[in-house]
């Protein structure tokens, strides 16, 4: 299963210091660590633009978002066998955060990511219930 982590903080965030950087590089080492299948950091929000639908109408709105208090920093989609494993990966990073810097506060928010194999379109209302969801009920 693919799951999505997302890392979140304050806008003012730093550069990683580089003790975290090497901890986080070391995770992958080892043939124990998920599949990775893409990852990055994101660009602050003076460097972003939000497009949006409200009341019928399309908007664009560059950054920065003033009144947004933490905004997604960073991203991985990974490989695990499950939720729980994935949940814990999570647990396990944040873990480095806290050791190699002190004093960042923040967090990682794990979502599953579906595919178009995960859904069906049946008759003429489209149900996007996952079917794993469904079959579970």
């Amino acid at each position: 299963m693919r799951f999505m982590m997302m890392i979140k903080h304050t806008e003012d965030r730093k550069a990683l210091p580089k003790e975290l950087s090497d901890a986080i590089a070391k995770t992958t080492e080892g043939g124990k660590a998920p599949i990775i299948v893409a990852s990055g950091a994101l660009a602050p929000t003076a460097a972003s633009s939000r497009v949006r639908i409200s009341g019928g109408q399309l908007t664009v709105t560059d950054g920065p978002f003033m009144e947004t208090k933490e905004v997604v920093g960073g991203f991985a989609i990974l490989e695990f066998q499950s939720r729980e494993e994935a949940v814990e990966s999570a647990r396990q990073y944040m873990e480095l955060y806290r050791k190699h810097w002190p004093g960042w506060e923040g967090e990682t928010e794990v979502r599953q990511v579906y595919g178009p194999e995960d859904y069906t379109v049946e008759a003429s209302q489209p149900d996007l219930t996952p079917q794993g969801q469904r079959e579970a009920e």
